[in-house]
């Protein structure tokens, strides 16, 4: 059974950092793309970072981010703890939302629950 739970987000001031967690279980986070993605009120869900597969061993794998966030976030994976992160610096109230892991498993997507940010002073 898939399934994906974040955690560490909180409430921060603006310039400070969070690092966010999505453990996963019923796959591997090294053979599939993962997927953070945030939410504010009123908005539409964001793709904020992704992270490639890494299904061949000393591969670069590929990231990449949403323009706002590029220099201050960054998504990285721990293949024995099967857990993905998202490492957020110089945070900003535009920061403020739900984040959500993501990923595709058998044609499916799965999210997690959410871990909500607020970024204020």
């Amino acid at each position: 059974q898939v399934q994906l739970v974040e955690s560490g987000g909180g409430l921060v001031q603006p310039g400070g950092s969070l690092r966010l967690s999505c453990e996963a279980s019923g796959f591997t986070v090294s053979s599939r793309a993962m997927r953070w993605y945030r939410q504010a009120p009123g908005k539409e869900r964001e793709l904020v970072a992704l992270i490639g597969s890494a299904l061949l061993p000393n591969t670069n794998v590929s990231t990449n981010y949403t323009d706002s966030v590029k220099g201050r976030f960054t998504i990285s994976r721990d293949n024995a703890k099967n857990t993905v992160y998202l490492q957020m610096n110089s945070l900003k109230p535009d920061d403020t939302a739900v984040y959500l892991c993501n990923a595709q498993v058998f044609f499916q997507d799965y999210w997690g629950q959410g871990t909500q940010v607020t970024v204020s002073s």
